[in-house]
């Protein structure tokens, strides 16, 4: 039981950690002054995708989330090669949270194929 108790603390903690993720990258723009364009339109776009579906996964947990949070990870990850970011800031931020989004959802998918949430029967 603690094992479960403990999982489960842990996806949750996946899912906060990527819900400030995305947060910081959707005020990153302005915390860091990224240039107008493709890097604060991405900034803007991924960061609230992100955080919706942390919002959604601690709402309700559902594996499409974290494949589509690892998805978004890996896109913020190549996405100023992909737009053609000048190497700036915007570039630095972009692969560093799109390497830590990724890692948390591949980590939480992790988690819950080792020991799946157990549903009972209503």
């Amino acid at each position: 039981m603690e094992d479960d108790v403990n999982q489960w603390t842990n996806a949750k903690l996946c899912d906060v950690a990527n819900l400030i993720l995305g947060a910081i990258l959707f005020f990153s723009p302005w915390i860091f002054a990224f240039a107008a364009g493709p890097q604060s339109q991405n900034a803007f776009a991924s960061g609230i995708v992100i955080v919706v579906l942390s919002i959604a996964a601690l709402a309700a947990y559902a594996v499409w989330e974290e494949w589509v949070n690892l998805i978004v990870g890996v896109w913020v990850l190549v996405s100023p090669w992909l737009l053609g970011f000048p190497a700036t800031t915007a570039m630095t931020v972009h692969v560093i949270i799109g390497i830590l989004v990724a890692v948390l959802a591949a980590i939480e998918l992790w988690l819950m194929h080792q020991n799946p949430p157990t549903q009972s029967a209503a």
